[in-house]
């Protein structure tokens, strides 16, 4: 059974692990709920700075570019506010540390509606499994929402407890509701071609990285052919021009 989610809430937090993995993962649903009024705010987990196979480059060089490729993609995408948590790539840790960082940001923030990485969805196909990163990201994401940041006794310098209504995964194997983005679908596109460390020519000679799940093939015209491509497979599910898909879990009113 497919269901379209249409109810567009007033504020939406997302907490993904890299600088790009928002715009590629729900950059269209982000921006459409931006633009039609809601209070969108997204934490990235890492600084991204090992995101390149180039043994010359200073990490500390590579996080700064990708700071600034993720403040351009969040002003694409009309976000209310982007913040990072600054941990490095492969180190996250799904510990308390993490689970109360994500706690004090969902306290401060109040979302009605929060967006993750799925952490259970981990191979794919005989060409990806899913990055360390994600999977942990996902996992602390989670605890945090329920019953972390629920709870007063929980983490309770992290401020008042509040409870997240629902919460979205992406990057699932078993998505169950689908958001309409035919609206938005070229500020996805614009906001992902803003990751250029990740997703141009260069980068894929320099990295050779292989897609990953709601990732694109890259190269010249990557994102206009594979974005769209990926969103119109997505909406032909539920009847759109362009959608993304998301495994929901209801948390409380």
């Amino acid at each position: 059974m497919t269901e379209l989610l249409d109810t567009v809430p007033a504020s939406a937090l997302a907490v993904y692990a890299h600088p790009d993995d928002a715009d590629v993962a729900c950059g269209g649903t982000l921006s459409r709920w931006a633009a039609e009024g809601c209070a969108v705010h997204l934490v990235v987990c890492t600084d991204g700075g090992k995101g390149t196979r180039d043994p010359a480059a200073d990490p500390k060089e590579v996080a700064a570019r990708r700071a600034d490729e993720l403040a351009e993609a969040a002003a694409c995408s009309g976000l209310a506010g982007h913040h990072v948590l600054g941990h490095h790539d492969g180190e996250l840790a799904h510990d308390t540390s993490l689970i109360g960082e994500l706690v004090y940001w969902i306290r401060r923030l109040r979302p009605e509606v929060a967006l993750g990485h799925d952490p259970t969805a981990v191979f794919f196909g005989q060409e990806y499994f899913n990055h360390r990163d994600h999977r942990t990201a996902g996992w602390a994401f989670l605890d945090a929402l329920a019953p972390a940041a629920a709870l007063p006794h929980y983490f309770p310098d992290a401020g008042p407890p509040h409870q997240v209504r629902e919460a979205l995964l992406s990057g699932t194997l078993c998505p169950d509701v689908w958001v309409d983005v035919s609206t938005s679908i070229e500020r996805k596109v614009a906001a992902v071609e803003c990751h250029r460390s990740q997703f141009s020519v260069e980068a894929d000679e320099r990295t050779g990285a292989r897609n990953g799940p709601g990732g694109a093939a890259r190269g010249t015209g990557w994102a206009g052919e594979t974005v769209h491509r990926r969103a119109a497979e997505e909406g032909r599910r539920v009847g759109v021009r362009s959608a993304e898909g998301f495994r929901r879990l209801r948390l409380g009113a």
